[in-house]
């Protein structure tokens, strides 16, 4: 079984790139998908979250306001390692489940798709090779502002609160530019998983 790590700023466009594999037949993992889980209302890390961070976070319904919770961290360093040291063990454990349950089910391709794999390193040691999804900045705002209502300001703030996208690529093994249209973008993705496979 091969393991490929995807990664690639906000906004870049990993998920459409994830998914288009998991149309060739890869199974992805989706550490976001994992970060929300472990944090439904009642999870350990959940409670943990509400404890350090206050009921003031919570939507009514008791999920976590991601929209808040973002503004408390987002600026502060230290309030965010706190954040951190509550979900990544957890997200990071699930992930590596989710490996072992595939290599006993004999899948060929696994892609793990997760944000920080180059900046966290927590998942590094389970992957092969790694993809970095790159955009251009315009793209990225383009894509902030129509899917999440950010501001261009606010776009910005995120983008450059990252990595840079460049410093970013230096770890890949491999690159897909997902700057132009979506057929460009599936074709590299094609031609990649032709290469992945015949690894």
């Amino acid at each position: 079984m091969k393991v490929i790590g995807l990664t690639g700023n906000i906004a870049s466009g990993k998920s459409v790139v994830a998914s288009m594999f998991e149309d060739l037949g890869a199974k992805v993992i989706d550490v976001d998908d994992i970060a929300r889980k472990i944090v439904e209302p009642n999870e350990t890390a959940w409670k943990k979250i509400v404890d350090t961070f206050g009921q003031n976070i919570l939507n009514p319904d008791s999920t976590i306001n991601r929209k808040k919770l973002g503004e408390i961290i987002f600026n502060d360093y230290e309030k965010r390692k706190i954040l951190n040291d509550i979900t990544h063990p957890k997200i990071i454990q699930n992930a590596r489940d989710k490996v072992e349950k595939y290599k006993n089910e004999i899948v060929e391709v696994v892609i793990i798709e997760a944000a920080l794999i180059v900046e966290k390193g927590g998942l590094k040691d389970l992957i092969e090779k790694l993809i970095v999804v790159i955009s251009d900045e315009e793209s990225q705002i383009k894509r902030l502002t129509e899917r999440n209502g950010f501001s261009k300001e606010e776009a910005l703030s995120r983008i450059n609160s990252q990595m840079p996208t460049s410093e970013k690529a230096k770890h890949a093994d491999y690159i897909i530019d997902n700057s132009g249209t979506t057929s460009e973008t599936e074709n590299q993705v094609k031609k990649l998983w032709h290469e992945i496979r015949t690894l």
